[in-house]
């Protein structure tokens, strides 16, 4: 089958749709999906995107053709994948999301047995290949499909995490993504004051790009938060997986420190274990696991790597600056429903404010954010920028990181996007911006 082999990323299947992601192709995943997991059913969700109910169905042909059993859990936030897989000892899932991608985009995240992930280091490849090839084992028997409704049970799940919620008032931006399912049973089953925003299910994003970790698309819930005086806010991206919060003051809480808030939590109930930070988190996560009595390992970007990761390492928490949150007690997988819960169960005991829970964990560092570039040969731009910084300390586990004494940077290729990511820390915000300006004219000659 020839189609567009780069739509295969490192840890899912990513592209425009149609014009590179069809629904013949989605149909072949799930035929070769098929071959690959161990004997059980299937589990398919899929998020709110015109073509994901068209992707989904192709998905479940392709796996019932190849003698499976499906599951239809119906549009779903990509979490709560996780936890059916889990939950129900399904062999696997295909969730039909495109994340925080804009409008044109679709993918496919693909789960194994025992919510293990399948990215190119765990069969993914093998599934590209089978494709190309078209390679299916001979079936004689066609599946069988069959619906489950899971929210309550995904719900009831995410709060045993938060046993002592008091009544909060708090803001939930959906961005019209598939978080905004949750808002109804937290709503029905939570002393929780909830004040949505875009919380209808579109696609096409009317309202702003569902992607939190771009500050700007956070500015309603700012606007929200402050209007109607609310403890804090919450926005989720496209497929709810991922969660920013914004503090009484409309201040945003960076995934490093709401990571760090979350290692203080887990390791005065843990003492002594081992908690994983991506390789562009703020260094406030790794001193705060090593000042917290834990074990701190650092690893690559992406739910694929982490989650084998946590399994190797039996990591109690694991956090990424994107605002991926892992849970061993969730299977070893992420969720951002439940570390905003874990944050509010935090304020409600404490009967502190979220600024206050944050300001030790500001005052220490200072961050450029992510910073985009678009380049032919990412490559050959990341070698002209190490070329520059060779006096510093390099490692290369996640991209490029050049280490200094009082700063750091890392340029990384996206695993999604066709785009160079550019993070920068200091311990003052006048290195930032020098380096930023430095570094940035390094990419644009190199581009030019």
């Amino acid at each position: 089958m020839e189609f567009n082999q780069s739509i295969f990323k490192a840890y899912d299947i990513r592209g425009k749709a149609p014009a590179e992601l069809t629904p013949e192709i989605a149909h072949a995943v799930g035929k070769a999906l098929a071959d690959f997991l161990p004997a059980g059913e299937v589990a398919i969700g899929r998020d709110m995107r015109a073509d994901s109910k068209q992707l989904a169905h192709a998905i479940a042909v392709g796996l019932i053709e190849q003698g499976r059993q499906v599951v239809d859990l119906g549009q779903i936030t990509s979490d709560m994948m996780y936890f059916a897989v889990g939950n129900y000892n399904f062999a696997g899932g295909a969730m039909v999301t495109a994340s925080h991608n804009d409008t044109g985009y679709n993918g496919i995240k693909l789960t194994g047995e025992g919510v293990k992930p399948i990215g190119e280091d765990s069969g993914l490849i093998n599934i590209k290949q089978a494709i190309i090839d078209g390679s299916y084992k001979p079936s004689l028997a066609h599946g069988t499909t069959r619906s489950i409704d899971i929210l309550s049970a995904w719900a009831e799940h995410a709060l045993k995490f938060a046993p002592h919620l008091a009544s909060l008032k708090i803001g939930i931006d959906a961005g019209n993504g598939m978080g905004g399912i949750i808002v109804p049973e937290l709503q029905k089953i939570t002393k929780l004051q909830i004040s949505g925003l875009f919380l209808e299910l579109d696609g096409s994003f009317p309202n702003h790009p569902a992607n939190p970790l771009d500050f700007a698309n956070l500015r309603d819930l700012i606007s929200l938060v402050k209007v109607n005086q609310l403890d804090c806010g919450i926005a989720f991206d496209g497929d709810g997986d991922r969660a920013f919060m914004v503090d009484e003051n409309g201040s945003v809480v960076t995934g490093s420190i709401l990571g760090s808030i979350l290692v203080e939590y887990f390791l005065k109930l843990n003492p002594g274990a081992t908690i994983l930070y991506n390789a562009i988190a703020s260094r406030i996560v790794r001193d705060t696991i090593l000042s917290s009595g834990g074990k701190a390992v650092r690893t690559k970007v992406g739910h694929s790597f982490i989650k084998a990761d946590m399994r190797q390492h039996n990591a109690i928490f694991a956090c990424e600056h994107s605002g991926h949150f892992y849970f061993r007690d969730n299977y070893n997988a992420d969720s951002g429903l439940i570390a905003v819960l874990c944050v509010l169960n935090i304020l409600s005991e404490q009967g502190c404010k979220l600024s206050q829970l944050c300001a030790p964990f500001r005052r220490k560092y200072v961050d450029s954010g992510e910073i985009n570039f678009e380049v032919a040969s990412k490559p050959q731009v990341i070698a002209q920028v190490g070329e520059q910084f060779s006096d510093g300390e390099r490692d290369d586990m996640d991209g490029m990181t050049i280490n200094y004494p009082n700063w750091w940077f890392n340029l990384r290729a996206s695993n999604t996007e066709p785009l160079l990511r550019l993070n920068i820390e200091a311990e003052d915000q006048q290195t930032v911006d020098t380096q930023l300006d430095r570094i940035s004219k390094i990419i644009k000659n190199s581009i030019d």
